[in-house]
Protein backbone atom coordinates (compact mmCIF):
# COMPACT_ATOMS: atom_id res chain seq x y z
CA UNK A 1 0.00 0.00 0.00
CA UNK A 2 1.49 3.65 -0.81
CA UNK A 3 1.90 5.57 2.21
CA UNK A 4 -1.19 7.16 2.54
CA UNK A 5 -4.43 7.89 -0.15
CA UNK A 6 -4.29 11.24 -1.90
CA UNK A 7 -7.48 12.72 -2.07
CA UNK A 8 -9.16 15.55 -3.44
CA UNK A 9 -12.19 17.73 -3.14
CA UNK A 10 -14.58 17.59 -6.12
CA UNK A 11 -18.26 18.95 -7.12
CA UNK A 12 -17.82 22.21 -4.93
CA UNK A 13 -16.63 20.17 -2.19
CA UNK A 14 -19.88 17.50 -1.36
CA UNK A 15 -17.61 14.97 -2.74
CA UNK A 16 -14.40 13.68 -1.02
CA UNK A 17 -11.90 11.20 -3.08
CA UNK A 18 -9.32 9.23 -1.81
CA UNK A 19 -7.38 7.12 -3.45
CA UNK A 20 -4.86 4.16 -2.56
CA UNK A 21 -2.35 1.98 -4.17
CA UNK A 22 -2.63 -1.64 -2.82
CA UNK A 23 -0.45 -4.62 -3.05
CA UNK A 24 -3.74 -6.65 -2.69
CA UNK A 25 -5.05 -8.02 -6.43
CA UNK A 26 -8.15 -6.51 -7.43
CA UNK A 27 -10.18 -9.63 -7.04
CA UNK A 28 -8.91 -9.70 -3.47
CA UNK A 29 -10.28 -5.83 -2.74
CA UNK A 30 -13.56 -6.78 -4.52
CA UNK A 31 -14.39 -9.66 -1.98
CA UNK A 32 -13.56 -7.32 0.91
CA UNK A 33 -15.73 -4.57 -0.24
CA UNK A 34 -18.79 -6.73 -1.61
CA UNK A 35 -18.73 -9.80 1.25
CA UNK A 36 -20.51 -8.41 3.85
CA UNK A 37 -18.71 -10.15 7.15
CA UNK A 38 -15.32 -8.78 5.45
CA UNK A 39 -16.60 -5.04 4.77
CA UNK A 40 -18.22 -5.23 8.60
CA UNK A 41 -14.89 -5.14 9.88
CA UNK A 42 -14.10 -1.16 7.93
CA UNK A 43 -17.52 -0.26 6.98
CA UNK A 44 -20.07 -1.37 9.67
CA UNK A 45 -23.36 -2.14 9.09
CA UNK A 46 -24.72 -0.17 11.27
CA UNK A 47 -23.09 3.28 9.14
CA UNK A 48 -25.20 2.29 6.13
CA UNK A 49 -28.59 3.16 5.19
CA UNK A 50 -29.09 -0.26 3.80
CA UNK A 51 -27.55 -3.32 3.24
CA UNK A 52 -27.94 -3.79 -0.44
CA UNK A 53 -25.59 -1.45 -2.91
CA UNK A 54 -27.22 1.30 -4.48
CA UNK A 55 -25.08 0.03 -7.62
CA UNK A 56 -22.82 -2.21 -8.58
CA UNK A 57 -20.58 -2.99 -11.39
CA UNK A 58 -19.08 -6.36 -10.66
CA UNK A 59 -15.27 -6.28 -10.50
CA UNK A 60 -15.11 -2.39 -10.56
CA UNK A 61 -17.73 -0.64 -8.76
CA UNK A 62 -19.89 -0.88 -6.11
CA UNK A 63 -21.88 2.39 -4.47
CA UNK A 64 -23.40 2.35 -0.91
CA UNK A 65 -25.92 4.64 1.05
CA UNK A 66 -24.75 5.49 3.93
CA UNK A 67 -26.84 7.23 6.88
CA UNK A 68 -25.79 8.90 9.96
CA UNK A 69 -26.84 7.53 13.53
CA UNK A 70 -28.06 10.81 14.92
CA UNK A 71 -30.36 13.62 13.55
CA UNK A 72 -30.71 15.06 11.14
CA UNK A 73 -29.75 11.33 9.92
CA UNK A 74 -27.95 12.94 6.96
CA UNK A 75 -27.86 10.11 3.93
CA UNK A 76 -24.40 9.81 1.76
CA UNK A 77 -23.53 7.31 -0.93
CA UNK A 78 -19.83 5.90 -0.64
CA UNK A 79 -18.52 4.46 -4.06
CA UNK A 80 -15.41 1.97 -4.17
CA UNK A 81 -13.93 2.36 -7.65
CA UNK A 82 -11.50 -0.75 -8.43
CA UNK A 83 -8.58 -1.13 -10.95
CA UNK A 84 -5.84 -3.24 -11.72
CA UNK A 85 -2.57 -1.05 -11.50
CA UNK A 86 0.55 -0.94 -13.30
CA UNK A 87 2.21 -2.79 -10.12
CA UNK A 88 -0.15 -5.60 -10.33
CA UNK A 89 -1.77 -4.74 -7.32
CA UNK A 90 -4.92 -2.62 -7.21
CA UNK A 91 -5.52 1.13 -7.72
CA UNK A 92 -8.74 1.66 -5.01
CA UNK A 93 -10.66 4.92 -5.02
CA UNK A 94 -13.12 5.97 -2.30
CA UNK A 95 -15.48 8.45 -3.08
CA UNK A 96 -17.58 9.74 -0.37
CA UNK A 97 -21.10 12.07 -2.03
CA UNK A 98 -23.32 13.98 -0.10
CA UNK A 99 -26.84 12.03 -1.53
CA UNK A 100 -29.37 14.75 -0.48
CA UNK A 101 -29.92 17.84 -3.39
CA UNK A 102 -31.48 19.68 -0.18
CA UNK A 103 -28.50 19.43 1.72
CA UNK A 104 -26.39 20.14 -1.45
CA UNK A 105 -27.90 23.40 -1.59
CA UNK A 106 -27.60 24.27 2.04
CA UNK A 107 -23.69 22.81 2.24
CA UNK A 108 -23.44 25.69 -0.71
CA UNK A 109 -25.15 28.49 0.74
CA UNK A 110 -23.59 27.99 4.31
CA UNK A 111 -19.96 27.79 2.68
CA UNK A 112 -20.73 30.81 0.51
CA UNK A 113 -18.86 32.98 2.53
CA UNK A 114 -21.97 35.77 1.60
CA UNK A 115 -23.11 38.05 4.52
CA UNK A 116 -26.46 37.45 5.20
CA UNK A 117 -28.51 39.64 6.98
CA UNK A 118 -31.24 38.29 10.32
CA UNK A 119 -34.88 39.49 10.19
CA UNK A 120 -37.01 39.22 12.98
CA UNK A 121 -40.49 37.93 12.03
Amino acid sequence: MSDGPTSDAHDDERELVLEYELDAPPDKVWRAVTIPALRERWLPQSDLAGAEPVSSVPGEEICYRMREAEPPYLESHVTFRIEPNEAGGTRFRIIHEIACADVRRMLTAANSNRCSLMRAA
